[in-house]
């Protein structure tokens, strides 16, 4: 049982468990849509320059690392992506906990619409992002397999 967790912003000593949190989670994301995905040809120097460039949060769940998320921040608008949960720590709050995380960040800098893409196929995935008032936008298949764009407004 998981009884706490804390969430900040990330720095370059997270970055090994960052790339294996991607690895990890995005493995599990392609074999469950049946495509490769982007996030698994992930280097260190990439993580590092979207810590370095982006807003990258961590989350802690009793003291351990269990998840993180990368927003990039442009003309009032931004982009999650690579947001994962560790397996042993998804169902338990982190989740939310970080996207609650991410809300607070875009209200502070004033952002008026968030988008990400998920694979349509993942319907839990799809339903987390509804929940937390994600709608789907559009769909496109440019990299193999439907994904939805989702879009949360921030009025």
């Amino acid at each position: 049982m998981h009884t706490g967790f804390e969430i900040r912003r990330a720095t370059e000593s997270d970055i090994e468990f960052i790339q294996a949190l991607t690895r990890e989670v995005f493995t599990d994301y392609a074999a469950e849509i049946g495509a490769n995905v982007d996030a698994l040809t992930e280097t260190y120097d990439d993580i590092k320059n979207d810590i370095n460039n982006k807003l990258v949060f961590i989350a802690f769940s009793d003291g351990l690392p269990s998840g993180s998320v990368r927003v990039e921040v442009k003309d009032g608008a931004a982009y999650l992506y690579r947001f994962g949960v560790r397996r042993e720590y998804q169902g338990n709050g982190v989740g939310k906990a970080v996207m609650n995380v991410v809300d607070r960040a875009m209200m502070d800098l004033d952002v008026k619409r968030i988008t990400l893409y998920t694979a349509s196929k993942a319907a839990a995935l799809v339903r987390f992002y509804y929940a937390r008032g994600f709608y789907i936008d559009s769909t496109t298949k440019d990299r193999g397999y439907i994904r939805a764009m989702m879009v949360k407004e921030y009025f």
